[in-house]
């Protein structure tokens, strides 16, 4: 038998904040609320969902008392169904997301930005249907 990857665990000082950005940005809801953290994914699944691979993993937000000090190791890519990609970088602007500069360089694209934390992500290409 194998495992399912079923969280995305993500540090943080306010988990409500970052849980009510990535809401909005990927169209999310709050599945479940703790001490200090605040889980979010697509819908709700059943434990047998997740078993048939029915579902996406979750994103948890988890308070730490340390800050973010250095360039994310993993981060996501994000991809707007029905908009452009500039488009859609600038209603994560108004969202209160960040262009970032992590040396990718000015050939490139994709457009790297962070999150209200610095958390950096990429949104690589629009998933829009196109025009005929």
């Amino acid at each position: 038998m194998t495992s399912r990857f079923t969280e995305l665990n993500i540090d943080c000082h306010d988990p409500e904040r970052l849980a009510a950005f990535w809401c909005a940005v990927l169209d999310f809801t709050v599945l479940d609320r703790g001490e200090g953290m605040v889980e979010i994914a697509s819908w709700v699944p059943t434990v047998d969902d997740i078993r048939a691979r029915q579902m996406p993993p979750t994103m948890v937000f988890t308070r730490v008392p340390e800050g973010k000090t250095v360039k994310n190791r993993l981060h996501l890519d994000i991809s707007p169904v029905d908009r452009s990609t500039a488009d859609e970088v600038a209603r994560l602007l108004d969202l209160g997301a960040t262009r970032a500069d992590v040396g990718q360089g000015a050939d490139r694209t994709w457009v790297v930005m962070a999150d209200p934390e610095g958390n950096e992500f990429d949104v690589v290409r629009t998933l829009a249907p196109t025009e005929s």
